[in-house]
């Protein structure tokens, strides 16, 4: 699928950036010598020269959105190439969070004068495929950035990809700490908060609202993510008193979960934690309660479910019986009142009839941030472009400040611990999640060497 103009197509028609020849005639920091290819120098004294897709050809600039179309994700996927979708028409048209991010040099009448085109793709759930449909689309489609991505073994091979090919990677929904520790790449940037900041801002709310003399049973999914949330939710619940019993890994998209749900029943767990997403977490979820979970005694307590990150997606597809009080957290809701999530629900819902789920989200300000982040640069060129988004910090992206670490390229803001609905609570088909407690991004905040990891250099050898 591609959204790009017939004279983007024309491969012989190449355009040199209207920004950088304003710049070469207004200062004279250029340099054109007969015979030899141009070298424009720039900011901070970096030579731009051809790395990845850039300089650009045309009068387009060409961004692609890899995302599950098919697979366990596929609900976040859709959502998020909605998201995408509505970002570009901003860029181009303006509206939405164009009204509130600051700051922000974003005009609305495309980026750097380009008008924004993009092709898409789908990662199917799976690392390979993601990686097979990036390279397609900055081989074939030439795009200058690309984003997407409902899971963290998706985001991390398509990161690692970005940095051999000298293209931005805008991060999708990735909650693994590897993302931004082990894995980070100077080419990949994530929004979204990570398993970590989880378990630091849920395990006291579980501990006030059940006790710290609890025993937990971890039923998690077995890749990236499914590991750092149960090695998260771990640490800090065990912080908090509680003991883990055990934890078994689950494969990516089990659709039945009795013989897991069978071994907790045989344990002496009063507390089960299901570290899944997607249509994952709504199976766990649901054959836990037909198991009768919710409604068992347990060590003289009240057995409790707990879904560590949460989504409204996922929230409706379980049902409001199911979610009935059932703790998490979540990057961003869409009930939010401040400026800049209202202005996103309000254009989301008028194009698509339902409010934005929190991967449309992140999606959306994350291909906003890229459009800023080369107007604020004054180019194309990649290593500039990383270097207007680290230590960048912004408001009225809809959850409170929020900071692109300079030295892992994850970004911090306020979060969210929530819990689900019942049925005779929500009001409303998409009122699922009541906000418990707004998390300051100060309280999950952690060291950049606290996971360790190398960014790699600017320019891709």
């Amino acid at each position: 699928m591609s959204d790009r103009n017939d004279d983007q197509k024309n491969k012989g028609c190449i355009d040199a950036d209207q920004s950088r020849r304003t710049f070469l005639k207004t200062t004279g920091a250029g340099t054109l010598i007969a015979g030899t290819a141009p070298t424009f120098f720039i900011r901070n004294a970096w030579a731009e020269e051809a790395i990845g897709n850039f300089p650009i050809k045309g009068k387009t600039a060409v961004l692609g959105f890899n995302v599950p179309q098919t697979g366990a994700y596929a609900d976040e996927g859709a959502d998020e190439l909605r998201a995408y979708k509505l970002a570009v028409k901003h860029l181009n048209n303006g509206g939405g969070m164009l009204e509130t991010l600051k700051p922000s040099n974003l005009t609305g009448q495309g980026v750097l004068g380009k008008k924004v085109d993009f092709v898409t793709g789908d990662t199917q759930t799976n690392p390979d495929a993601a990686r097979t449909s990036a390279r397609r689309m900055i081989e074939r489609d030439k795009v200058i950035m690309f984003g997407g991505g409902s899971s963290s073994s998706v985001a991390i091979a398509q990161q690692y990809l970005a940095q051999e090919l000298g293209v931005i990677f805008m991060c999708g929904l990735t909650h693994s700490n590897d993302t931004t520790g082990k894995d980070r790449r100077r080419y990949g940037f994530r929004h979204f908060f990570n398993a970590y900041m989880t378990g630091k801002a849920l395990a006291p709310v579980l501990a006030k609202n059940y006790g710290d003399d609890r025993r937990a049973f971890h039923l998690t999914a077995d890749y990236t993510w499914g590991h750092t949330q149960y090695e998260s939710m771990k640490e800090f619940t065990e912080k908090a008193g509680w003991k883990t019993v055990n934890n078994i890994m689950t494969p990516l998209g089990s659709a039945d979960y009795s013989q897991f749900l069978t071994a907790v029943l045989n344990s002496d767990a009063d507390v089960l934690v299901l570290n899944h997403y997607g249509k994952d977490m709504v199976n766990s979820l649901t054959q836990a309660v037909q198991f009768g979970m919710k409604d068992m005694q347990r060590n003289g307590k009240q057995m409790q479910i707990v879904v560590p990150l949460y989504s409204r997606l996922m929230a409706q597809g379980a049902g409001a019986k199911n979610i009935d009080g059932v703790f998490g957290t979540t990057a961003w809701n869409w009930t939010l009142d401040d400026d800049g999530s209202q202005a996103f629900v309000k254009t989301f819902e008028a194009e698509y009839g339902f409010p934005p789920s929190q991967a449309a989200h992140t999606c959306y300000v994350q291909t906003l941030q890229y459009g800023n982040a080369v107007e604020r640069a004054g180019t194309f060129y990649p290593p500039e472009v990383i270097k207007a988004l680290e230590d960048f910090e912004f408001t009225g992206g809809g959850t409170g400040p929020s900071l692109y670490r300079k030295g892992d390229h994850q970004c911090f803001k306020d979060m969210l611990v929530v819990q689900g609905k019942g049925p005779d609570e929500k009001q409303g088909e998409y009122d699922l999640l009541k906000i418990v407690e707004k998390v300051p991004r100060d309280r999950v905040v952690y060291p950049v060497d606290h996971f360790p990891g190398d960014l790699g250099p600017y320019k891709p050898a």
